[in-house]
């Protein structure tokens, strides 16, 4: 990773430290940031486990919109996946079990929700009733009260519950925003070359890559060329 961004004098902090990495991620995410996760060996499998995910903050109505719009390019109503800590999973969900690969879905629980829209007419427009807050934690909330839970043991990947956990310390929230890290038509990225060209590319405030920490406008401060232009920048 710093060989790759040192070749390319790309602006970036290296922060060795696990904790004092996943503070500084965790207070991004805190301040509504959100962030490209790459860290440990490409996955395998149907849904992004946080080695190539996409971040975000769950208690926030407009992360949803935003994520959808200027990252991932796609419908604005299109739900998220919720990342949340193994031993804190029955205190917003009603999952009876862990659910390590995303692949299990249940209903927020009932004290975290919040009333919804119900006087539409035919012909209203739908998206009042689709970008309403409907719990504690919207961005992860679909409209019929359901979510798509990824449980996170330290066990398993150290370095994202790390950064969960520290969110928690921050904010009490024990939940983040965990989509795939790609836009819409495009595959995971795989390599350091592939998660910079699709932080460039869309709304992104932060990229991790490892140990690295990179934020936007330190690099749209460096001078392109018309290389970098056509490689990175949008048709």
């Amino acid at each position: 990773m710093r060989a790759f961004l040192d070749r390319n004098d790309y602006p970036y902090e290296h922060i060795e430290n696990l904790v004092e990495r996943a503070t500084t991620i965790a207070q991004a995410l805190a301040s509504g940031k959100v962030i490209g996760y790459l860290a440990g060996r490409m996955e395998y499998g149907p849904r992004a486990l946080g080695a190539r995910s996409i971040l975000g903050d769950a208690r926030r109505p407009e992360t949803q919109v935003l994520m959808n719009l200027k990252i991932k390019y796609r419908e604005s109503f299109r739900p998220f996946a919720p990342s949340v800590l193994v031993e804190k999973c029955r205190d917003y969900f009603g999952l009876d079990a862990e659910s390590p690969y995303m692949l299990f879905v249940a209903s927020v629980n009932s004290d975290r929700r919040l009333p919804m829209l119900t006087a539409l007419n035919e012909g209203d427009d739908l998206l009042p009733l689709v970008k309403q807050a409907r719990s504690d934690i919207p961005a992860v909330t679909h409209v019929d009260y359901s979510a798509r839970i990824q449980t996170v043991h330290p066990d398993d990947k150290p370095d994202y519950y790390a950064i969960i956990k520290e969110f928690e310390r921050l904010t009490g929230c024990a939940v983040i925003v965990n989509t795939s890290f790609n836009v819409r038509g495009e595959p995971i990225v795989c390599t350091p070359q592939d998660a910079y060209r699709c932080f460039m590319r869309t709304g992104m405030d932060m990229l991790v890559l490892e140990d690295c920490i990179l934020w936007k406008e330190q690099q749209i401060a460096v001078e392109k060329d018309e290389a970098w232009k056509q490689e990175y920048e949008l048709d």
